[in-house]
């Protein structure tokens, strides 16, 4: 063999590259003979249990309530001929098309937790959601159960903290305490509200929550008080001030649609947005994007590899932005918490495009421009 084939090893006297003279450290490779690369690096007990998630939860029951009133614009909400129309990606105006969407968005949410048991009340008056809220309580004892209120067929919230649903007849708009649905539903308990100025609804609801942990310390003792606030989750499309996005090429309910479906709207989103700078993106229409093959939960398909690579950046986002055990609890306690956690990320993303910004309880640090 030739001198030239012979890979060159740095001369004993060379500083930059110290070999040991000591036979036994002769297998050694130079760069792995550091102090440290010798010490025992095994995770100690006290340092893995900080990192594992002992209290485990699930959000099995799920209730669907929907205002929608197609047809009937609110007193305080009247839409152009631009608006957005489409709700669960389906035509409002058609027949039996409330049943279809309370449906549909059962679907979408069965893509993150196929097991949840579901209540679906389409256009509902105040006895009919205290029937379900107290049902679904029941039936989930101590683990979570979401409430998603879609309130686009009834006025925006009130500055006393009052959400809208219906008279038996349909006549007339009711309004409905945050403290009473706070009290059907109970705690632990998960929030999506897609309505106008949204953040109302959250700043009520936790005021409401403090004024009764008052209440009940200052006359009913304080072994049995449920801590509302830390214990129950909101997800909000926008602020207290803000009204919902008004976007002809994206559906009427984008926050719901990002938080179920966050594939098909980037890439409709990302698609409305450059048709006139990448050539492929004037092609792209919903058909062909329902058209994706695969599912989220089989990796194998494209439908699977994009949503795992979607998760892989939003948890590397969480990871990096949120004290640890925030990241615990939204992001590994609870498998359709952590779904809607991430899809969350993404919509304080989008919605932003459009001056909402969205907000949830707990606070999150500002993800955006990560």
């Amino acid at each position: 063999m030739t001198d030239d084939l012979i890979c060159p090893c740095p001369s004993p006297t060379n500083d930059s590259f110290p070999i040991s003279t000591h036979s036994s450290d002769l297998s050694t490779p130079p760069l792995f003979s550091e102090p440290h690369h010798k010490q025992d690096n095994t995770p100690t007990e006290s340092f893995t249990g900080k990192w594992r998630v002992r209290d485990r939860m699930r959000t099995f029951s799920v209730a669907l309530i929907l205002c929608l009133n197609p047809g009937v614009e609110p007193p305080d909400s009247l839409r152009s001929k631009n608006s957005p129309r489409l709700e669960c990606w389906i035509d409002p105006t058609g027949a039996k098309a409330v049943e279809n969407i309370g449906q549909s968005l059962q679907r979408q949410y069965e893509r993150w937790q196929p097991k949840a048991r579901f209540k679906i009340s389409t256009e509902p008056t105040r006895e009919e959601v205290r029937k379900i809220c107290i049902s679904l309580r029941k039936q989930a004892q101590d683990d979570r159960v979401l409430f998603h209120y879609n309130g686009h067929g009834v006025p925006r919230p009130t500055q006393t903290e009052e959400i809208w649903i219906f008279n038996k007849d349909y006549t007339q708009y009711i309004p409905l305490t945050i403290h009473d649905l706070l009290i059907w539903m109970g705690t632990p308990s998960v929030f999506v509200w897609d309505c106008p100025l949204a953040g109302l609804v959250v700043k009520g609801y936790n005021k409401a929550a403090a004024e009764r942990k008052n209440d009940q310390a200052k006359y009913g003792g304080v072994t049995s008080i449920p801590d509302f606030q830390a214990n129950n989750i909101h997800l909000a499309a926008c602020s207290e001030t803000e009204l919902l996005p008004v976007d002809p090429l994206m559906p009427s309910d984008l926050f719901t649609s990002i938080l179920t479906m966050p594939i098909k709207v980037s890439i409709l989103f990302f698609s409305s947005k450059n048709k006139h700078k990448v050539p492929w993106a004037e092609n792209i229409t919903l058909d062909k994007i329902d058209a994706l093959p695969g599912k989220i939960a089989d990796r194998r398909s494209l439908v699977g590899e994009l949503n795992w690579v979607f998760t892989a950046i939003t948890d590397t986002i969480a990871w990096t932005t949120l004290p640890r055990d925030l990241f615990l609890r939204l992001f590994r306690q609870d498998l359709l918490v952590a779904s809607l956690f991430r899809n969350f990320l993404l919509a304080d993303r989008l919605m932003r495009h459009y001056g909402c910004v969205p907000v949830s309880h707990p606070a999150l640090p500002s993800t955006y421009k990560h």
